[in-house]
């Protein structure tokens, strides 16, 4: 059984593979798990990156109604193959695998630290903003905010 550090760097390993398929940052992040688990041979190398492949065509293809339970799954089963490797190291390999996992992580998911000042917004995913029926819909309103008629302009301005 591995100590809490390593079982939480498992976890953090199977939440960046399921979080990265199919973005922007996949294409490295795959190569460099499927590297980190082969740990040097060619032919595990490619068998990884198979099984990685077949991880994001799965996510990318499942319906939506399935696609949160699909990542639940797919988090569990890469957190589980990460655990097994890392129990089938002696003490001093696991360090250093541990570590080169730490390091491939923190190189490869996107830290995102979106921050703002007093009175402003920070958003470090997607914010969606929707105003209906004469209302307004904003992030943050600097000054006042009236809604009514609009004045009618004086016909000496056209």
């Amino acid at each position: 059984m591995l100590e809490q550090a390593l079982t939480a760097l498992a976890a953090a390993g199977g939440a960046a593979v399921v979080q990265a398929a199919g973005t922007d940052a996949w294409t490295g992040l795959r190569q460099a798990v499927a590297r980190w688990f082969s740990r040097g041979d060619g032919q595990r190398e490619h068998a990884e990156l198979e099984r990685l492949d077949r991880t994001a065509d799965e996510l990318r293809s499942a319906e939506a109604d399935q696609a949160e339970r699909l990542s639940i799954r797919e988090e569990a089963a890469w957190q589980a193959r990460i655990e097994a490797l890392l129990e089938n190291l002696d003490q001093e390999e696991r360090a250093r695998a541990a570590e080169e996992l730490r390091a491939l992580l923190a190189e490869q998911t996107p830290q995102s630290r979106a921050s703002a000042g007093q009175g402003g917004l920070a958003v470090g995913g997607n914010a969606d903003f929707r105003a209906e029926g004469g209302s307004i819909a904003a992030g943050v309103i600097h000054g006042g905010a009236h809604i009514g008629r609009p004045q009618t302009p004086d016909p000496s301005q056209g």
